[in-house]
């Protein structure tokens, strides 16, 4: 009898079950394969087999296998100890030898101000007079009378030395305002229309902390160098919020074209410029961006150090990050300006310019005691610093802030900490700061360097990477894409500090009243790591400095699990570990020993949260 009602028991629960199944318009809380999902919760979404895998995880640097479920890495390492992991609905990824990397971090970029510029034409490598007209004859045709005609990327020293002036381009543009910035961002050019439209003539008075380029005769050449161009930028039509989303969406798949899937942008943010700019694109681009699903890449991002109440506000009103794509990393300032525009601040005189010692960007006090009161709440400092004197001034900050507010993880980082005194680099080591560095910059610098510097004393202060890792300093590569914008400000020098001297230019820009030209200073980690490790500007047949040469494992280590200890996510990225994003990169070398000798694969494919995300094959993926 309990046998028979133990029968029609189960006869009444599939009784049920069916017709639950069968009823269309019954919302089921459960189907089949859910009910089936929970066998398979032990195995993996997605496998890597026969891999050639760089984790910059030390406790297994090597791996031929990967589990992933989800978004997040659930094993590494040989075949046996990964084959469990696959099931029914797993797919296996055999990679045939390929090398696959963590995902590469990026740094120090401008995203938005590098998507924008992508869209424009540049002038960047041009060799000589023609080409530079060239240039600008080709941006001018077909545009409307009045539209602005910008640009930048051009390197006088490419051509022997001697500066453009306005007579080159005046034939050419006769109806259209033009501004062309040198690479460096620090000086530009402006037609005789231009001139007119900002009133600059010959009776204008120099500008403090600038000049106007003037003939014998005292008439302006267009040439406007630092807080001279403040006479000019405030004309340049701004982006609207609809142009500069687009510039974030352009790229970030530029980025991941790169293998890049993390950047740390540091912002529409230039001594000059107004703090409120970062903050219009967090507000306009970055959250709406999150809210609609249009974050292709995670990204961390540093505001201007004089709104730090305000990141202090947000941090305790949403925390420190909206997901896992947007963190909020910490503020930035300016030290000094750039060795291009011997604005750099140093111990000795330029070689070249005996008189000039390069400058103070921001007040110090004033960047002492912001830093402290940040600080104290814990919140991370980046400050921009080129020169020795910059730098070392910026490490003694830093003690003086360990001393004043008590030592903790702060990560104090130095933006490009480019030339060195060479006792600085035990300094970083000793104190846990991090050294925020662009290796490319040393294929164009190194020239410039030895004529602004001398041979020798560029030899030992110029990019340190060695040195600062043997002083156990952190490395953290980017490129500072883009490297030459122009911008549009309400220029008003900060009041904070009535001396401030130097102005990086940056677009802001209406793309349907004028044309660009731009020098890219490319987002491009796999050059990083090769300039980095040979050390061989484009002109040479032998590195510069080869002591200074750093190895491909550290030189990965840098644009990887360095580079996520420097902005704190190390614990979510930056290697190939088991609980973090599974973030990576698949590359078209299968020889380790190839790739670490010459760095010359490229990206196959790039994936994020275990989601592949580009891939060479996809034809159309990125287009300006």
């Amino acid at each position: 009898m309990e046998f028979l009602k133990l029968g029609m028991l189960i006869m009444a629960v599939v009784v049920a079950a069916v017709a639950l199944l069968s009823f269309p318009s019954l919302e089921r809380p459960w189907t089949l394969d859910k009910l089936l999902s929970g066998a398979d919760s032990q195995f993996a979404d997605l496998v890597l087999t026969d891999a050639l895998i760089y984790t910059s995880d030390h406790s297994t640097p090597f791996a031929e296998a990967m589990a992933i479920r989800g978004e997040r890495i659930l094993q590494v390492g040989n075949f046996s100890s990964i084959q469990g992991l696959i099931g029914r609905k797993t797919q296996v990824l055999n990679l045939k030898g390929k090398v696959v990397l963590p995902g590469f971090i990026e740094s120090h970029v401008h995203l938005i101000s590098g998507g924008l510029q992508m869209v424009q034409v540049e002038l960047n490598g041009v060799k000589d007079k023609h080409e530079f007209v060239q240039k600008v004859m080709k941006a001018a045709r077909g545009i409307e009378k009045g539209s602005w005609i910008l640009g930048g990327g051009w390197n006088n020293d490419l051509w022997g030395g001697d500066m453009p002036v306005a007579s080159w381009i005046d034939d050419i543009t006769p109806d259209n305002p033009v501004w062309l910035s040198r690479v460096d961002g620090h000086m530009g050019l402006a037609n005789s229309f231009a001139l007119r439209e900002a009133g600059i003539t010959k009776s204008t008075p120099e500008p403090v902390g600038g000049n106007i380029m003037r003939s014998s005769s005292g008439e302006p050449t267009g040439l406007l160098i630092d807080s001279a161009m403040e006479l000019m930028l405030p004309l340049i039509p701004k982006a609207s919020t609809h142009e500069r989303r687009n510039a974030m969406v352009r790229a970030s798949k530029y980025a991941l074209l790169k293998g890049v899937t993390t950047v740390v942008d540091v912002g529409r943010y230039f001594p000059g410029a107004p703090g409120d700019l970062v903050w219009e694109d967090f507000r306009d681009v970055y959250e709406w961006a999150y809210s609609t699903g249009q974050m292709h890449i995670r990204v961390c991002l540093f505001f201007p150090l004089e709104t730090w109440t305000r990141l202090v506000e947000l941090m305790k009103n949403v925390g420190r990050a909206l997901g896992n794509w947007i963190f909020l990393g910490g503020l930035k300032t300016f030290a000094d300006g750039s060795l291009g525009s011997s604005s750099a601040l140093l111990y000795k005189p330029y070689l070249d310019e005996p008189n000039n010692f390069g400058l103070e960007v921001t007040d110090h006090n004033w960047i002492l005691n912001n830093t402290i009161e940040a600080d104290k709440l814990g919140v991370q400092i980046a400050v921009h610093a080129i020169g020795d004197k910059a730098n070392d001034l910026m490490l003694e900050l830093n003690k003086v802030l360990v001393s004043t507010n008590g030592v903790r993880d702060r990560r104090f980082r130095i933006e490009h900490a480019q030339h060195l005194v060479p006792e600085a680099t035990i300094c970083f080591g000793e104190q846990s700061v991090i050294a925020s560095v662009q290796p490319q910059h040393l294929l164009d610098d190194a020239d410039a360097a030895i004529k602004k510097l001398g041979h020798d004393r560029a030899l030992k202060e110029s990019y340190l990477f060695q040195s600062l890792l043997k002083s156990n300093a952190r490395l953290a590569f980017g490129s500072d894409w883009p490297v030459s914008l122009a911008l549009n400000f309400s220029f008003e020098f900060a009041q904070y500090n009535p001396k401030m001297l130097k102005i990086y230019p940056f677009i802001t820009h209406n793309l349907t009243s004028y044309v660009c030209a731009f020098q890219v200073a490319d987002i491009n980690p796999l050059g990083a790591i090769k300039a980095a490790v040979s050390r061989t500007p484009p002109s040479w047949s032998h590195a510069w400095n080869p002591s200074e040469c750093l190895t491909i494992n550290d030189a990965l280590n840098a644009s990887t699990i360095s580079a996520a200890y420097a902005c704190f996510l190390d614990d979510q990225i930056g290697s190939l570990s088991p609980g973090k994003l599974a973030d990576f990169v698949v590359l078209s070398t299968n020889s380790w020993r190839d790739f670490a000798e010459e760095v010359s694969a490229s990206v196959v494919s790039t994936y994020v949260g275990g989601k592949l995300v580009y891939s060479e094959d996809w034809a159309g993926f990125y287009s300006a």
